[in-house]
């Protein structure tokens, strides 16, 4: 004797996968769109345009190093106050003048401590944002857009308030 009840159970199994998979679809939903999700800005701008211009950043960082060096010189970063510098130079060592820089700050995880700072001063052949304060302890941004005429560059470094001289932040053509 066969169990006649036996074919009727997998529709209601299919029946409720189909309505647990679409359950998990809607608490993903939800979820996520309570979750603190920070836009990324990578190139001073949103995505979308870094995206859509990844071609010409690319081109113009090449032909950048090509010309210049950039190089992150601050000792130490402070949550007090200090002095964030970079130094640029051509190929063969002279120092450049007339270049263009903005500095803008920023925390991985929020946008809470996000700053820019313009118009970087020169002293002894490098540029020189006075007193940037870093007002939490720990991993910071610094992302540097540089211009010399028509030529320009990003230079995006993760540092740390708490090291000394990080020893893994290099010269900018070497990334």
């Amino acid at each position: 004797m066969k169990n006649k009840n036996s074919g009727r159970l997998w529709p209601y199994a299919i029946g409720g996968a189909i309505t647990l998979v679409f359950g998990f679809c809607v608490a993903t939903v939800i979820v996520t769109s309570k979750a603190d999700i920070q836009e990324s800005d990578s190139y001073m701008t949103h995505y979308q345009d870094a995206d859509a211009k990844a071609n010409e950043l690319i081109k113009s960082r090449i032909a950048f190093d090509k010309k210049y060096k950039l190089k992150y010189e601050t000792e130490k970063l402070s949550e007090n106050g200090c002095d964030v510098k970079y130094s640029l130079t051509t190929l063969d060592g002279k120092p450049v003048k007339n270049a263009k820089m903005l500095l803008a700050i920023s925390r991985p995880e929020v946008e809470t401590y996000n700053k820019t700072i313009k118009n970087p001063i020169i002293e002894n052949n490098l540029y020189v944002f006075n007193d940037v304060k870093f007002p939490k302890a720990g991993v910071w941004n610094l992302l540097l857009k540089v211009n010399v005429g028509n030529d320009s560059r990003f230079y995006d470094i993760k540092t740390d308030t708490r090291i000394k001289h990080d020893r893994s932040v290099k010269e900018a053509s070497t990334y």
